[in-house]
């Protein structure tokens, strides 16, 4: 049976807005890890931009993917030269993640004007970013322009890639295991400037009772 339960709940229809003073959606759907997506563009020039609507959605193979508000240089290079690569933002990293968050003509090399070193790549053409302990190199599959419910398209891109190399740096393997404790990753957490660390103690466990039938 379906009870109906209201008292403290503050309930919006997005369409209608929100009623409060900063719109909670993105603290909701947190934390979010973030796509920092490198990119080169036909003409050869280096772009590196972070995107905090970014996932992954498959094992085997692996594929990931980034949501493109509009039509920046990160989705055209992505179209143009079907190639990219994430780089995972660490504590250490963070200044230089938000610096390559600014608008820069296309012509600006990201990695040079945040003051990063740009590695090579060994499948792809596009550089990863050498400070990062972790970059997964792209093939695009896919670029879908997303729709509303009157099927009118939105003015965003769903950039999906296939991940044909991966580099980890040995600092953060223990035993044999990447351990995401030790690489400090950094995630969005909402509002404008608004982050979380997640550090060895952010970590526990919950057993599972029963074996999952993948049926979800």
């Amino acid at each position: 049976m379906i009870e109906a339960v209201g008292g403290d709940t503050h309930y919006y229809e997005p369409e209608k807005g929100h009623g409060l003073r900063h719109d909670p959606f993105n603290a909701i759907i947190a934390p979010r890890p973030i796509g920092w997506i490198s990119t080169c563009s036909a003409r050869g020039v280096f772009n590196l931009a972070p995107y905090s609507f970014f996932n992954a959605f498959n094992y085997h193979p692996p594929v990931v993917g980034f949501s493109s508000i509009g039509r920046k240089d990160t989705l055209e290079n992505a179209r143009a030269t079907g190639e990219f690569v994430f780089n995972l933002a660490t504590g250490a990293l963070g200044a230089a993640m938000s610096r390559t968050s600014a608008f820069e003509p296309p012509e600006v090399d990201e990695f040079a004007a945040a003051g990063l070193v740009a590695a090579s790549s060994r499948i792809v053409a596009v550089p990863r970013v050498a400070q990062s302990p972790v970059s997964m190199e792209c093939k695009v599959v896919q670029i879908v322009q997303l729709h509303d419910l009157k099927n009118e398209p939105i003015e965003t891109w769903l950039v999906i890639g296939q991940v044909v190399g991966v580099h980890i740096s040995k600092s953060v393997i223990k035993d044999g295991i990447f351990d995401l404790g030790v690489a400090d990753p950094v995630m969005r957490a909402g509002g404008r400037e608004e982050y979380v660390r997640l550090g060895p103690d952010s970590f526990f466990t919950i057993p599972r009772t029963t074996q999952s039938s993948g049926r979800g």
